[in-house]
């Protein structure tokens, strides 16, 4: 029996652990309690509230079409508390494919454990699409600008205070 290094042991196990928060988070029910996030509506503008477990894009405030995404708000100053300070970081959605996956892992709950390839996680990253509030254009996640308008928000600001993700 041959002996796996550490970081082998270690990296199996960060597998194992991140699979079965992936499989939680799809097969476990939600309750109210549990919290909502923030969406914006496209056509209307608007920020509104949607359970956690929504996958974007969802109907926006008016139902006529499919057009909330996930926004994520965030507070620049680091106090969540303060309505004033918020601001919208970018917005986030799923490709029609990837939404359907998700949308068929949900519904198929414990059995989607035993179905593989059911959900490619390879094809996830270049299938969860980002943009900034104020520009027309979607970017991979996984591209350069993908990763800029990610990342570019947290920064800290002047008083050496990152920002707060927000929630309704």
């Amino acid at each position: 029996m041959s002996k796996l290094p550490i970081k082998a042991l270690a990296a199996l196990a960060l597998i194992a652990c991140a699979g079965f928060l992936v499989f939680r988070a799809f097969r476990s029910p939600r309750d109210e309690s549990e919290g909502k996030i923030y969406f914006y509506d496209e056509s209307l503008k608007k920020l509104f509230a949607a359970p956690r477990d929504s996958i974007p894009p969802i109907p926006g405030l008016d139902n006529a079409e499919p057009d909330g995404v996930r926004a994520i708000v965030i507070a620049p100053g680091g106090d969540p508390k303060n309505s004033k300070d918020r601001r919208i970081a970018y917005l986030e959605k799923y490709t029609p494919e990837l939404k359907r996956q998700f949308e068929a892992v949900r519904q198929m709950g414990a059995a989607a454990e035993a179905a593989p390839g059911t959900l490619q996680r390879e094809m996830i990253p270049a299938n969860t699409l980002v943009r900034r509030e104020n520009e027309a254009q979607w970017h991979p996640v996984n591209s350069p600008e993908g990763d800029r308008i990610v990342t570019e928000w947290n920064v800290p600001g002047p008083n050496g205070t990152y920002p707060a993700v927000c929630v309704p």
